[in-house]
């Protein structure tokens, strides 16, 4: 995989932008000490390049009724191509789904869904993922509190190679 060339102003603009991606070139140019245009154009070339993904707002699930998070643990059937791409079809089709990630050892597939309360997480899991040919197993773990939330990435190991 291919590390795009970073120097300190980039990490700045990063941080900041991590921290509030709705920020104006203007307010990133006195953060970072660069020009608004220069800004733009570091900015436009770190979406480019795919570093910066894209900018969403950061919503509160339980203000819009979304009480219960819960961290899933699936067994596939078998582990062949197609079983996995079942899976991961599945996956796409169900709007509960927060992430998914493929794993290596005692499961398959860790899953995190934010549903609205316990009757729709048994709707999900009974109904939808149960049921599924891809599907041999289903554990499910409900969040009682969130201790840390996603948060920006350390770029700490970026600033201390450019010394």
């Amino acid at each position: 995989m291919h590390v795009m060339e970073l120097d300190s102003f980039d990490l700045r603009l990063l941080d900041a932008l991590q921290q509030d991606g709705a920020m104006t070139n203007q307010d990133l140019s006195e953060l970072v000490h660069l020009s608004a245009s220069q800004c733009s154009r570091r900015r436009s070339r770190l979406e480019k390049e795919g570093i910066i993904r894209g900018y969403r707002a950061s919503l509160a699930p339980e203000k819009l009724g979304l009480e219960v998070t819960v961290f899933m643990n699936v067994t596939l059937n078998t582990h062949s191509r197609d079983t996995a791409r079942y899976f991961r079809n599945l996956l796409q089709s169900v709007a509960a789904v927060r992430e998914a990630h493929a794993l290596v050892g005692d499961m398959d597939y860790l899953v995190k869904l934010v549903v609205n309360d316990l009757s729709m997480l048994s709707e999900i899991v009974n109904d939808i993922f149960l049921p599924h040919e891809s599907v041999q197993h289903v554990r499910t773990s409900i969040v009682l509190e969130s201790l840390k939330e996603e948060g920006p990435y350390n770029l700490a190991h970026l600033k201390e190679a450019l010394g």
